[in-house]
């Protein structure tokens, strides 16, 4: 039950990296640019670690995950992944597995990275043929 995406398109989820991998992750691939602290590999169940789809660092260390700077982070890191080849990386992942899961490390479960992501692919992703 979700919205049509086109062919093989797949679809993406968020999940913060601390919660317990599960079997309707598909495909899971940390978006963070430093790994999150207190997560072994083994523990993290990767299929990959994507750093370079993560916001730039002078991006990140602006917004430093406070709220009032999040609409202004969410215009600057949509602009940065306008241009970013690893988006590629991530659709045709989708595409292959199903159901990619972008993971993350930050607290707030909906303001971060990992959300404009999932939305900016779920948009592109439903343009795509």
């Amino acid at each position: 039950m979700g919205k049509s995406q086109g062919n093989n398109a797949g679809t993406f989820a968020v999940k913060r990296i601390y919660e317990d991998p599960s079997d309707d992750d598909g495909c899971r691939v940390l978006v963070d640019r430093l790994w999150p602290r207190g997560v072994s590999m083994e523990r993290a169940h990767l299929e990959l670690w994507l750093k370079d789809v993560a916001p730039s660092p002078p991006l990140r260390k602006e917004f430093a995950h406070m709220q009032e700077r999040f609409a202004q982070f969410r215009a600057a890191y949509e602009a940065e992944l306008e241009t970013n080849p690893a988006v590629q990386t991530l659709y045709a992942l989708a595409a292959e597995h199903g159901k990619v899961t972008l993971l993350f490390g930050a607290r707030d479960p909906e303001t971060n990275h990992a959300r404009v992501l999932q939305e900016f692919l779920e948009r592109g992703s439903n343009s795509r043929k």
